[in-house]
């Protein structure tokens, strides 16, 4: 249930992360206005993270609040996005665009502790680096299916609003065809769950006294906020710059979002059983070093197609990368900290990324595109070298994949134990 949850998951953002900025621009956004709806969603979504925790653990069911919040409320609003165009027009409806765009982010993160520490108790530990890059290999394919499938449609409509507004349909029908798979999941019975935590815990003094024990989590923190900062000086204008600059189509932005995906595939699988063999953090020492160039390439782009190098490397390194950071992440947290880890992890980054997305749109609109490449290359060289300096392994004391068996062939069903795992959040957007 899980598996197929995350396919559709990844056949709607396939439409909504690959084309919301392209739709935004055609209601009539401009580059600072798309600057602020990035910042913006970062913001409201940072803000319901610690109450997410908080839900997470107090809750009795973390199965029931993620279908409510990030597999309804915010999948909601992709029908908003739907019939925007029939009640509003110009500078309206890029306002409720932005409205929408930060609520959905918001009630998506609000899910996202609940989400991790439940995903956490589905797929034994000494699986995790090769079933989620099995199921990250689907999703891709699926991303690069439907990608490809909604740039035509836009295409070929009237008018590409009409185009929009038809695949944010299709979007809405994959988003619901995901909820209804993660409701059927078994969600592990309230004697196998974590135990519930006061809420003295989220208590602002506490949580800084835990960071403040916890250095090596701490550390990791401060390297991922610089790392999403400077991703997202750039991340949400490449279309931006793929249209205004290189007079791209949507369907050719779509072409170049499907060569990416292909070119995470078989990454998936490469980097899935490399990070069971090799641990997370080198994998991303590895990948973190390779990311950062391709800023720097983009300041010699002249045409439609010449980002198709840079998204074939961008594929093929965002997904080792995105894989590895979230194994990473669950190895630094235990089953009482997941949820709680989960959060401020999340806080850090929406933060960065909201900080990200508003230095960018500054000097993309002050200065020019050359500036916020540069700018994103040298920041992610600055996290790769804070993480390698000051971010050590945790010690992982995993299951073997034997032993695991042997659980199999006793009980036939793995819902009945404790068990870790990892999932990977859809890092596209930034290719």
């Amino acid at each position: 249930m899980f598996f197929f949850d995350g396919v559709f998951a990844a056949s709607q953002d396939a439409i909504h992360v690959t084309y919301l900025t392209l739709y935004v621009l055609a209601l009539g956004a401009t580059k600072a206005q798309i600057g602020l709806m990035s910042a913006l969603g970062s913001i409201g979504a940072m803000l319901l993270l610690l109450p997410g925790a908080i839900l997470a653990e107090k809750l009795p069911s973390r199965k029931w609040l993620v279908v409510w919040t990030g597999g309804g409320i915010s999948r909601l609003m992709l029908l908003g996005f739907a019939v925007l165009p029939f009640f509003l027009s110009g500078e309206p409806a890029v306002v409720i665009a932005i409205v929408m765009k930060v609520v959905m982010d918001g009630f998506g993160n609000l899910s996202m502790p609940a989400w991790t520490s439940l995903t956490a108790d589905i797929v034994p530990l000494a699986w995790r680096g090769r079933y989620f890059g099995t199921r990250n290999m689907f999703m891709g394919i699926a991303n690069m299916l439907v990608t490809f499938i909604a740039g035509q449609i836009i295409v070929l409509s009237m008018t590409p609003v009409v185009g929009y507004q038809r695949v944010y349909f299709i979007a809405l029908m994959f988003g619901i065809a995901s909820s209804v798979f993660f409701a059927s999941i078994r969600e592990p019975r309230s004697g196998q769950m974590v135990s519930q935590s006061s809420l003295e815990v989220y208590k602002p003094g506490v949580l800084l006294q835990g960071l403040k024990q916890d250095r090596n989590f701490l550390a990791f923190c401060i390297s991922q906020m610089v790392w999403n900062f400077s991703v997202n000086i750039a991340g949400p204008f490449f279309s931006v710059y793929q249209v205004e600059v290189l007079n791209s189509t949507a369907a050719i932005i779509g072409i170049q979002s499907i060569i990416a995906s292909v070119a995470g595939l078989p990454a998936q699988r490469l980097f899935g059983a490399l990070n069971d063999r090799w641990g997370a953090r080198k994998v991303l020492l590895l990948t973190g070093f390779l990311i950062p160039f391709m800023p720097f390439v983009w300041l010699f782009v002249r045409s439609p197609w010449h980002p198709t190098p840079i998204n074939i490397w961008a594929g093929f390194m965002w997904a080792g990368y995105n894989l590895a950071t979230f194994n990473f992440l669950l190895a630094l947290s235990t089953p009482q900290t997941r949820a709680r880890y989960s959060a401020l992890y999340q806080i850090a980054v929406t933060l960065s990324l909201a900080a990200g997305s508003a230095f960018g749109g500054f000097l993309v609109q002050h200065v020019g595109y050359p500036a916020i490449f540069i700018s994103s290359g040298l920041g992610r060289f600055l996290s790769v070298f804070l993480l390698w300096r000051f971010v050590k392994a945790p010690e992982e004391h995993a299951l073997s994949a034997s032993s695991l068996l042997v659980v199999e062939e006793s009980s036939g069903d793995f819902d009945h134990f404790d068990k870790d795992n990892n999932t990977c959040e859809d890092d596209s957007k930034n290719l």
